[in-house]
């Protein structure tokens, strides 16, 4: 990112990057499974014959206690017909009129889809067995102004398994810090047109990474539903606490709107061609270069541009997760948003020893989570940067073509302007790779037309590959990620591929006119 402030240093104020919007589940472990339920059903001495009357009392008990929070406070309880509605919108009026600053703003039921369980008959065995299925059941969003989050959401399940969601923004958080530091700023939505101490706000947002997610949220899910603790007795249940989703946004403050409107679609073109996305809406992800199907790949790849009100937004997505550029009048926002955490892995001390696992969606790992969606904001803005940087073409080309040693052996240069270090260097630079990079597999994909006839082609093509990883590594085009067999572009790579990128695609005509 410091590349990329440094080129428009003249243009910008500063960059903050943090939490946007955050979505978090509160679950009960025990209950959300149907060995777990069936469980606590006997513990409790409940008959499967008798669920249906017992899940409907208690689901009663967890709504009229839920509201009986809300009403205790004089604040309106809404019901909506429909679950499309814009709940936020009908919450922000209810403030608005009643000039709420701190609290409960209303509670708002609705009727939604949710999971649940219910009981049948196995005939054959003359039992009655539970069984999970999606039901609808009413659920409570209470909207509130927090002490420490600001406008905030949480969404009870009133049915088995009683799960809660919790919607929080970042920025809302930052912005009450703000005030309460007396840091004066302007902000435009969920997001900052100007700070007065960008150093001093960035230490705020920074704090998040150290917050009590479990003490905060567990206070909250006692308030949210309070009926919890006579329907377990003395089993006791606590909230798991996970994210569902969340956004990591870098913010680059222009001082002038128009300096971000004249760059703004240089921005928007080169991301679409350095990360492989020559058309909009083309599907990439099961598609080779030749048009043929990938055979094990079995994720969804694609880049797509789209004009909103507030202005042209890039986006690329690898199955859940994706990244993200748009401007916000004066901001240029680059984000990236995690839903599926399966690809991705954090640093875990099992038996006295650091080994990378799946990442898990549980808060503890939130701060891996915020590391890895930095790292895709930073590495998508060093690319931007290096499209316009003022180095001579032939500084790069012609210290890449030199041999150099890589651990004691001798690696050959590049040849960057020919097939097949071209595809090469523009594999690794797709857009689908900034998130979680590639490996050995993936270029294969890329790099041969159709799969490996046999066994013994499939190791020549992956020794292939092997060695030109090798020799990407020696020339420190790309990093190995620790204790994984991926690989990452660095800084310097960004740079090298997005620059020839430029030049393989520039119009001879104009560059004789420029010679």
């Amino acid at each position: 990112m410091n590349s990329f402030l440094q080129r428009h240093a003249d243009s910008v104020t500063g960059m903050l990057s943090g939490w946007d919007r955050l979505r978090l589940r509160g679950t009960l472990r025990m209950l959300a499974n149907l060995t777990g339920m069936t469980r606590f059903l006997s513990y409790r001495g409940h008959l499967f014959k008798d669920f249906g009357a017992y899940a409907l009392q208690v689901s009663r008990r967890v709504r009229q206690e839920a509201l009986a929070v809300v009403e205790r406070v004089d604040r309106p309880v809404v019901h909506l017909d429909s679950p499309t509605a814009n709940k936020e919108q009908v919450a922000l009026k209810i403030a608005d009129r009643d000039r709420i600053k701190e609290g409960i703003i209303a509670a708002i039921t609705v009727v939604e889809s949710c999971p649940g369980y219910d009981v049948r008959s196995d005939r054959e065995r003359g039992l009655l067995e539970l069984f999970a299925r999606s039901r609808r059941c009413q659920h409570i969003y209470v909207y509130r102004i927090h002490p420490t989050f600001g406008l905030m959401y949480s969404r009870l399940q009133t049915w088995f398994p009683f799960n809660i969601h919790v919607g929080l923004n970042g920025r809302e958080w930052v912005s009450r810090r703000m005030r309460q530091e007396g840091i004066r700023h302007i902000r435009c939505d969920n997001c900052f047109a100007w700070v007065q101490d960008v150093a001093k706000v960035q230490a705020l947002m920074d704090e998040q990474q150290r917050f009590d997610w479990e003490e905060a949220l567990g206070e909250l899910s006692r308030e949210v539903n309070p009926a919890l603790p006579s329907i377990v007795g003395d089993y006791d249940i606590p909230y798991y606490w996970s994210i569902d989703q969340s956004e990591w946004a870098s913010d680059v403050m222009f001082k002038r709107r128009e300096a971000l409107q004249r760059l703004y679609p240089a921005l928007i073109r080169r991301g679409m061609e350095s990360f492989a996305s020559p058309e909009v809406m083309r599907f990439l992800g099961k598609l080779s270069p030749s048009g043929a199907l990938h055979g094990k790949f079995a994720g969804e790849v694609s880049s797509d541009y789209r004009k909103r009100v507030e202005g042209v937004r890039l986006k690329h997505r690898v199955n859940d997760n994706s990244v993200k550029m748009y401007d916000k009048g004066v901001v240029l926002r680059v984000e990236t948003t995690l839903n599926n955490m399966r690809d991705l892995r954090a640093p875990r001390r099992v038996d006295g020893k650091v080994v990378y696992r799946p990442m898990r969606k549980g808060v503890a790992d939130i701060g891996r989570r915020a590391e890895v969606s930095h790292a895709s904001n930073r590495r998508y803005l060093e690319a931007l940067a290096a499209v316009t940087t003022p180095t001579p073409l032939k500084t790069l080309t012609d210290q890449l073509s030199r041999r150099t040693l890589w651990k004691g052996k001798s690696v050959r240069g590049l040849n960057l302007l020919g097939e097949p270090d071209t595809a090469l260097c523009a594999a690794v630079g797709r857009g689908e790779f900034l998130i979680n990079g590639f490996r050995n597999r993936d270029l294969q994909r890329l790099l041969f037309a159709a799969p490996a006839s046999d066994d013994a082609e499939q190791r020549r093509r992956s020794g292939q590959i092997t060695r030109q990883l090798r020799m990407l590594r020696a020339h420190g085009l790309i990093h190995k990620v620790p204790h994984t067999h991926r690989y990452v572009v660095s800084d310097k790579g960004r740079q090298v591929i997005a620059a020839l990128h430029a030049a393989r695609e520039a119009d001879i005509e104009k560059l004789t006119q420029a010679a």
